[in-house]
C-alpha cells in the first residue's frame, strides 16, 4: 500500500456525501455492526461482476480464478481490512462511486434527510447507506484497489469529515482492499469471535467464502459460502431469508411476504423473491428498472436484464437462477431470449397469485402492501400486462363513497344496486376531494356506491378497460354518460316507492326557461347548459360531455404542459335547489336581461370554484358578488 511518487489529488466530497457522512460519523447507531454487512456485500457484487467478465475473458482472473473474502485485524494498529479480489476500480470509478452519489437511490436518501438527528439516524438504520456506514465505526478510511486486468492501483483515503484523496499506488493484487482505523468505542470489531457473530448473521448466504485470516495461517471460513435460493426451504429459517433480502436488495427493512420456488419441466430455474415492507425511494425514478438479478448456473449474470420482470412489478427485489441459459449469454441477445420471455410469464403469474393469496387471507396487511405498492401494480393494467389483466383485476383496491377501508371491484358488483348497469367511479386527487366533489351528491343520495380514484395512472388505464369489469362498464359520475334514472333508490322501512311524490316539483317549464337564459347568457363559456339528477346540495356542477376527456385528466395534462386549452364542459343544474328554482320563478315572472345574465356568469363561477379551478376573471365575479349582496341587503 506504498504510495509512490506521483502527485497526491484531493477532492471535496459532493454536498450530498458530505451532509450523510456528517450524519453517519456522528451517529449513535445502535446497530453500528451493519457496516460490515454492508462492506461485504459490497465485496461480494465486485466477485459476482467479475465472475461474469471472466466468461468472456479468461485472463481476467489468470492465476486467482477463486473467489473469496477476506477479514483480517491488526489489534496493534487497530485496523480492520475487508479485501475481496473481485473487479476492481479505475481512479474515475473511486471518484464517481466513493466521492458522487450517483445511484442506488442514495441521492433520493439524503433528500430525505431533514436535519432532526433522531430521525435521520432512524433513516440511516432503515435504508443502510452501503460504502458510507464504515464512518460509523471508522475515523479514517483507506481504500486499495485495482481494476482486473489493468496494471495501475490506486489508493483512496478520507477521515470522512469533508475531503478524500486519490493517489497511485504501487504492489495491489486485483481487486479491493479496505481498511478501516476503528474509533476507540468500537474495538469489538478487533475480535474474532464478534466478527464471526456478525458474519453468520448477516452474510451466511453470501455464495462467496467469508475467511477472518490470521497472521500467516490458513484463513478460517465463517460462512455457509453456498447460493441460499438452491437450498431446500426446510434448510433455510426467516432469519437467512430475512437477511438475504437485506444483501440482495440492499434493503435494511424486512420482507413482506418472501415467495422462493425451483420450477421443473420444460424450463428449470430457481426463483427466491420478496416483496418490501416499505416503498423504496426510487420506486418512481423515470428508468421503472427492476431489482432481480439474474443468474445463470449460480453465476450472477447482470441485475438489469430486460424484460425479466415487468416495470409494474419493479418494487419486487431477488435473484433469479436459470438453468436454460448460456454462460456467455449478452444483454442483447437477453432481449430476444424466448427462455427468459416464458420465465417472466412464470414469475409474473407466480407473484400475482402470491398477492392474491396474501389479500384473500389477510385483509390488512394486503391495505399496507397497497398503500405503498398499489399505484404501481396498475401500471400493469395500463401497459404491457394484457394477458396478466385478470389478475390484476382481482388485486386492485379503491376507497369508496360507500364504506371505509378498501373495495375490491367483486365487492362492489356483489353490491350494485338494482337498476345498476356500470361501476361509477370519480378520479380527483385526492380522497378528500373526491368525497367533496358536488356529482357525488346524488349518488349518494340514491346509495349508489362510487370509487375513488386518486392515482394519476387511473385515468389512463381505466380508459384501456373497454369491456369492463364483469361485463360492467366503468363510467366516471363526471361525465355525461352517468345516468341515474334507471337505478332504484334506497328505501327506509314503510316508505313508499318514491319517497319524493307527495313533495312539490319544479315547474319544469320554468326551469326549462331559466337554462334557455342562462344558456344564452354563458354563450361559448360552455358546451351546453342542462338539467340534472346527479346534485341533492349544489345548485350546479361542471361535467365534461360523454365523449369528451375526464376533467380530472385534463387538469393533469393542463398541470404539465401537455394541453394548452381546457374543452367547454357542460353546466348541470339542480332543478330541486331552492335557488334554480327562485331564478325560475323570476325568469317566468319576466325578470330583467342583466339579472339573469350575472346570475348565470355567478353560477357558472360557483362550479368552477367547486371544482378546484381558478375563477378566469375576478374583477367581473367580484363585482357580480357584490351586486347580488347589496340587493340581498
Amino acid at each position: 500500500m506504498t504510495a509512490s511518487s506521483q502527485s497526491v489529488e484531493t477532492r471535496t466530497f459532493q454536498a450530498e456525501v458530505s451532509k450523510l457522512l456528517k450524519i453517519v460519523a456522528n451517529a449513535l447507531y445502535s446497530e453500528r455492526e451493519v457496516f460490515l454487512r454492508e462492506l461485504i456485500s459490497n465485496a461480494a457484487d465486485a466477485c459476482d461482476k467479475l465472475r461474469f467478465l471472466a466468461l468472456s475473458k479468461p485472463e481476467l482472473t489468470v492465476g486467482d480464478p477463486s473467489f473469496a473474502i477476506r477479514l483480517a485485524v491488526d489489534k496493534d494498529a487497530g485496523t480492520l481490512t475487508v479485501a475481496d479480489n473481485g473487479v476492481g476500480m479505475t481512479e474515475a470509478e473511486l471518484h464517481d462511486n466513493l466521492g458522487t452519489i450517483a445511484r442506488s437511490g442514495t441521492a433520493a436518501f439524503v433528500e430525505e434527510l431533514s436535519g432532526d438527528s433522531k430521525r435521520d439516524v432512524g433513516l440511516i438504520g432503515q435504508f443502510g447507506v452501503g460504502f458510507y456506514s464504515a464512518f460509523m465505526v471508522a475515523d479514517k478510511v483507506e481504500v486499495l484497489t485495482r481494476k482486473a486486468g489493468e496494471d495501475q492501483a490506486w489508493l483512496w483515503t478520507s477521515d470522512g469529515i469533508g475531503e478524500y484523496s486519490v493517489e497511485p499506488a504501487e504492489k495491489a493484487g486485483r481487486g479491493t482492499v479496505i481498511t478501516l482505523h476503528l474509533k476507540d468505542d468500537a474495538g469489538e470489531f478487533l475480535e474474532k469471535s464478534r466478527l464471526q457473530q456478525v458474519v453468520r448473521t448477516y452474510s451466511d448466504h453470501i455464495p462467496f467464502p467469508v475467511t477472518f485470516v490470521e497472521a500467516d495461517a490458513e484463513g478460517e471460513t465463517l460462512n455457509k459460502a453456498s447460493a441460499l435460493w438452491t437450498r431446500s426451504k426446510s434448510e433455510i429459517s426467516e432469519d437467512d431469508y430475512k437477511e438475504f433480502y437485506r444483501h440482495a436488495g440492499h434493503a435494511a427493512d424486512e420482507p413482506w411476504l418472501t415467495v422462493h420456488w425451483k420450477a421443473e419441466g420444460r424450463i428449470e430455474y430457481h426463483a427466491l423473491l420478496f416483496v418490501p415492507s416499505q416503498r423504496p425511494f426510487d420506486l418512481f425514478h423515470p428508468e421503472r428498472r427492476h431489482h432481480v438479478k439474474l443468474y445463470v448456473k449460480r453465476v450472477f449474470i447482470t441485475d438489469d436484464a430486460e424484460g425479466l420482470v415487468p416495470s409494474w412489478l419493479r418494487f419486487v427485489k431477488g435473484v433469479i437462477d436459470c438453468e436454460d441459459l448460456p454462460l456467455n449469454v449478452s444483454r442483447e441477445m437477453l432481449q430476444r431470449n424466448p427462455v427468459v420471455a416464458s420465465v417472466s410469464q412464470a414469475v409474473t403469474k407466480r407473484i400475482l397469485g402470491e398477492l392474491k393469496k396474501k389479500a384473500e387471507s389477510d385483509a390488512d396487511a394486503y391495505a399496507e402492501f397497497w398503500k405503498s405498492f398499489g399505484a404501481v401494480l396498475k401500471e400493469g393494467l395500463y401497459g404491457d400486462g394484457l394477458e396478466h389483466r385478470e389478475a390484476l383485476l382481482s388485486l386492485v383496491r379503491f376507497r369508496s363513497s360507500a364504506r371505509d377501508g378498501l373495495v375490491s371491484l367483486a365487492d362492489y358488483v356483489a353490491r350494485m344496486k338494482d337498476g345498476q348497469e356500470a361501476i361509477y367511479y370519480i378520479a380527483a386527487e385526492s380522497e378528500q376531494a373526491a368525497a367533496a366533489s358536488p356529482q357525488l351528491e346524488g349518488f349518494q343520495k340514491k346509495g349508489v356506491e362510487v370509487l375513488y380514484m386518486t392515482d394519476p395512472i387511473d385515468e389512463f388505464w381505466v380508459q384501456m378497460l373497454f369491456e369492463g369489469y364483469d361485463g360492467k362498464p366503468l363510467k366516471s359520475i363526471t361525465r355525461g354518460g352517468a345516468d341515474l334514472k334507471s337505478i332504484k333508490a334506497d328505501q327506509a322501512d314503510g316508505e313508499p316507492d318514491d319517497a319524493s311524490k307527495d313533495e312539490p316539483g319544479a315547474d319544469q317549464g320554468a326551469v326549462a326557461a331559466l337554462v334557455a337564459s342562462v344558456k344564452l347568457a354563458l354563450g361559448d363559456a360552455v358546451k351546453d347548459v342542462r338539467t340534472t339528477d346527479r346534485l341533492a346540495d349544489s345548485p350546479v356542477c361542471l361535467i365534461a360531455d360523454e365523449g369528451d376527456m375526464d376533467m380530472n385528466l385534463e387538469r393533469m395534462l393542463r398541470q404539465h404542459k401537455q394541453l394548452d386549452e381546457a374543452a367547454k364542459r357542460v353546466l348541470e343544474v339542480n332543478p330541486d335547489h331552492p335557488l334554480i328554482r327562485s331564478l325560475a320563478e323570476r325568469v317566468k315572472a319576466g325578470a330583467p336581461g342583466p339579472a339573469i345574465d350575472d346570475a348565470a356568469h355567478l353560477l357558472l363561477d360557483q362550479a368552477r370554484i367547486l371544482e378546484g379551478e381558478p375563477v378566469p376573471d375576478a374583477k367581473a365575479f367580484t363585482r357580480r358578488l357584490s351586486t347580488v349582496m347589496v340587493k340581498g341587503l
